[in-house]
């Protein structure tokens, strides 16, 4: 699926069929990824016979360990501007497109292929740790992904409402005009407080 370059969304890259994987509407998020979710945690209960409350506790223990996730990739990763001929380059196609073009609704949730390779990263590092289990936490840690670019997506371009969204799209919104070093955490502003970027 491609979508036409605007002037809030111009081509990142000269081949246009590569370009055209670039552009993600929000939609292909939960499209992608809720099946991986459901699929992940029937798999732990239903093939390896995992217990239904454990699951649901090493579920909630992914979606927590996701918020720490999303505040320290967006702190470290995507603000990380390599020395080099290359360095700016690599910051511009991994984050700073959409601190440059901050209404480009084409480029915010993140596409699917590279959600992909951070997940198989993700589920073979937590796989070596608790096992047969991974598959609970993932699913919850995956939900917990979903939440995040949804949210980016909706304190961007959603008509926010009530007081909780109102208080991350601000947070947010600082982020991208006043703060860019500070306040990191999207979906959540938990990890700011405790490592004192909210301010």
């Amino acid at each position: 699926m491609f979508f036409p370059s605007t002037p809030e969304s111009p081509p990142m890259f000269e081949n246009k069929f590569l370009d055209g994987f670039s552009r993600v509407p929000w939609y292909m998020v939960p499209l992608v990824w809720v099946p991986v979710v459901v699929a992940s945690f029937a798999y732990g209960m239903s093939a390896l016979n995992l217990a239904l409350l454990p699951s649901l506790g090493a579920a909630g223990a992914g979606l927590f360990v996701w918020t720490f996730s999303e505040y320290w990739l967006h702190r470290t990763l995507f603000h990380w501007v390599p020395k080099g001929s290359w360095g700016e380059r690599f910051h511009f196609f991994l984050h700073g497109v959409h601190h440059e073009y901050i209404n480009d609704r084409f480029r915010l949730v993140m596409p699917p292929a590279a959600a992909a390779v951070l997940a198989a990263g993700f589920y073979g590092l937590w796989y070596a740790l608790m096992g047969a289990w991974v598959f609970p936490f993932m699913a919850g840690k995956i939900a917990g992904y979903m939440a995040y670019d949804m949210t980016h997506y909706y304190v961007h371009h959603g008509a926010v409402s009530g007081p909780w969204f109102k208080k991350l799209r601000a947070h947010h919104m600082n982020h991208h005009h006043n703060k860019v070093e500070r306040k990191f955490g999207v979906s959540t502003t938990l990890w700011d407080h405790v490592f004192r970027t909210y301010a």
